[in-house]
């Protein structure tokens, strides 16, 4: 055997189980980025959005499929759906540690509460909410239950199933943000995990909408499903634009916000898309 087999290995030996461990390292360091799942004794990491893109739609389904089955047996057993929908939401907010929601409430405060770049980006760094803030938060979750609500007049699996594959694309979705724009802030969460690479988000993306259109195509038009993917898109350049002009940059709260509010936007264009 040549040296080179030595220090490589041979091809299906010792390359495999490497790999393997690798992302499994990389599936627990998006499940402690974007959750509160236990994830075991092993040593933190330091957070690397391109580990992290890579494996977020599978790390989505793991953060996601507990509410939704929260959300299928209720509306399996008979629950009224807006209290299936609600007992939905709070357990994704235990799961996920309501960081979307707290980041939308940030997000809020600092983008519309400031007059200055530099002012915008100290209420951001303010965990206290503001008036902004707390409204936010009310409207945030009270369109996602009103949606999930909605969609569960369908069946508690189409809502599940829809949810899930919604949910997936708005986290994957929201990195777009750390893509475009660099950090606003030398340190912060969004600092350390570095800058996003095209080639990792784009391998994300498109592994989310495949896993999401075998999710929802079921229950939604694939035209729907293009439809919610475009308007998606638009909300997440949009927002791209507004926190590049008002703060120049990007943080975890804002890319927080932007998962937010694409979840919001894809559950109604699916609830819209099933309805029609």
């Amino acid at each position: 055997m040549s040296d080179a087999d030595n220090r490589n290995g041979t091809p299906g030996e010792d390359n495999a189980p490497s790999r393997a461990v690798d992302l499994v390292s990389d599936l627990v360091m998006a499940l402690r980025f974007f959750s509160r799942l236990p994830t075991g004794a092993r040593p933190h990491a330091v957070p690397n959005l391109d580990r992290i893109a890579r494996v977020l739609p599978l790390a989505s389904l793991l953060i996601g499929i507990g509410p939704a089955c929260v959300l299928l047996l209720c509306v399996a057993g008979g629950i009224p759906l807006l209290f299936a929908a609600i007992a939905a939401a709070a357990c994704s907010a235990i799961v996920t540690g309501a960081m979307s929601e707290d980041a939308a409430a940030d997000a809020a405060d600092g983008l519309f509460g400031g007059h200055t770049a530099e002012r915008r980006l100290e209420i951001l760094k303010d965990s206290r909410h503001g008036t902004y803030g707390v409204l936010t938060i009310v409207f945030v979750v009270g369109l996602k239950v009103a949606a999930l609500s909605a969609l569960s007049a369908y069946g508690g699996l189409a809502a599940a199933l829809v949810w899930l594959a919604a949910a997936l694309l708005a986290r994957t979705g929201g990195l777009y943000f750390a893509m475009a724009l660099p950090p606003a802030r030398a340190s912060g969460a969004s600092a350390a995990a570095g800058r996003l690479s095209r080639n990792a988000f784009g391998f994300g993306l498109v592994f989310a909408l495949g896993i999401a259109a075998v999710l929802a195509v079921p229950f939604v038009p694939p035209l729907g499903f293009v439809v919610a993917v475009v308007i998606a898109a638009l909300i997440a350049l949009g927002w791209t634009r507004l926190c590049d002009r008002l703060v120049g940059g990007q943080t975890g709260d804002l890319i927080g916000a932007l998962q937010a509010l694409l979840e919001i936007a894809l559950l109604a264009t699916f609830m819209r898309m099933i309805a029609g």
